[in-house]
């Protein structure tokens, strides 16, 4: 159990870093492209990765190009959602990125579906819809216009992009850590390419702040997925408590992050996609 509330506690305090990097100034993109140098040289001491296998002539570079352009990308999103849509939010459609990885192995990994997680699929899109419903005029939805809604789909559908990918990956035979150890040196590659050429348009340049608050996020970030993985290894017989702890717990603890710490207005819509997501990921783990 420690380790499942480490890693809630990680996956949280992502999202409450950047939202304190914005606040302060610093520039959010340097600092996710530090956040991978930092989560690279944790993989490589903590996990070691074998990365030997990437050698063989079957090893799926493709996908794991595509995953070292898609995971800064969606970095990048996650953190112009915590702008725009908030921590709550963000966080929610982020856990909810379940259902449409569920979809996808059903329609495309061969997976079966039951009952239960038929009825969580169903409950999680409803929870998705009312996730991004915006049904006042008020001013926050007149300052954050259509990114307010459209961002956190945004998270939704990339990381459940991640998730399929990662999950090709592993049918390939390629091991967690190795696709892992190259995907954070490649998206630190592309990150860095990004800030050079936003310096030569008249861009930022780089600062020891966006350094500083980068490696943190990158420690947070590694943390979420080792201490994750270390519960999966504690628990080898409960993998639903796992699952069900680690999303519910983001769901619930980034709810109170958002609105206790920076005071983050949800509608009435919005806040029953709370119960629903709890629900969904509830009854999607009752059938692993």
């Amino acid at each position: 159990m420690p380790y499942l509330l480490s890693s809630v506690v990680c996956s949280v305090l992502v999202s409450v870093l950047l939202k304190l990097m914005q606040r302060r100034g610093i520039d959010t993109a340097q600092g996710i492209a530090w956040n991978y140098l930092a989560a690279s040289l944790l993989c490589f001491a903590l996990l070691d990765p074998p990365l030997a296998s990437l050698t063989e002539p079957q090893a799926p570079w493709p996908a794991l190009a595509l995953l070292a352009v898609l995971l800064p990308g969606i970095f990048l999103a996650l953190s112009a959602s915590v702008r725009s849509a908030g921590i709550v939010r963000t966080d929610i459609a982020q856990r909810m990125s379940l259902v449409l990885s569920l979809l996808a192995a059903f329609l495309w990994f061969g997976e079966q579906a039951d009952a239960q997680r038929l009825a969580g699929l169903a409950l999680g899109l409803l929870a998705i819809v009312l996730l991004v419903l915006r049904p006042r005029a008020d001013a926050t939805q007149a300052r954050d216009g259509w990114t307010g809604w459209a961002l956190p789909l945004v998270v939704l559908v990339g990381y459940a992009s991640v998730d399929v990918l990662l999950k090709h990956l592993s049918a390939a035979g390629t091991p967690f850590a190795a696709s892992l150890q190259v995907a954070f040196v490649a998206a630190f590659v592309v990150m860095m390419g990004v800030q050079l050429a936003r310096r030569a348009r008249g861009g930022p340049v780089l600062t020891l702040p966006a350094l500083g608050a980068g490696l943190l996020l990158g420690a947070l970030n590694f943390g979420n997925i080792l201490f994750y993985v270390k519960a999966h290894r504690a628990l080898p017989d409960n993998p639903a408590v796992v699952f069900s702890t680690m999303n519910i717990g983001v769901v619930v603890l980034g709810t109170l992050a958002g609105m206790l710490l920076f005071r983050e207005r949800l509608s009435r819509i919005n806040l029953l996609a709370i119960p629903l997501a709890i629900a969904a990921i509830a009854l999607i783990a009752a059938g692993l």
